[in-house]
């Protein structure tokens, strides 16, 4: 789905990525590093909130983006109203002319 150039179903497989691939980094991390086990959990939290902080920005840039969608959406529908307002109130002249005329 695509609103104002933007593809939603990008911006999701990008989030998705983003997790997952954190996560894959951490377990491999983990698996491969010769180190004691406080050692680890400080590395483990620190990819943590390493993660944590992308993810957010992410969805931080994701929601203004939205947001500026749902504002484009909205004068948009706004416009369009009024546009149709127009016309059906020209349509309505136009036919209360004819009528008025006896021209059909």
């Amino acid at each position: 789905m695509e609103i104002g150039g933007v593809n939603l179903m990008a911006v999701k497989d990008c989030i998705k990525g983003l997790v997952v691939g954190g996560l894959i980094g951490a377990a491999l991390a983990i698996l491969y590093a010769p180190k004691r086990g406080d050692e680890i959990r400080e590395d483990i939290a620190k990819s943590f909130h390493e993660l944590r902080d992308k993810a957010k920005h992410q969805l931080d840039e994701t929601c203004a983006k939205m947001d500026e969608l749902a504002r484009r959406g909205k004068e948009l529908y706004n416009e369009g109203t009024e546009k149709l307002n127009k016309t059906l109130d020209f349509c309505a002249k136009e036919e209360a002319e004819k009528k008025a005329t006896g021209v059909s």
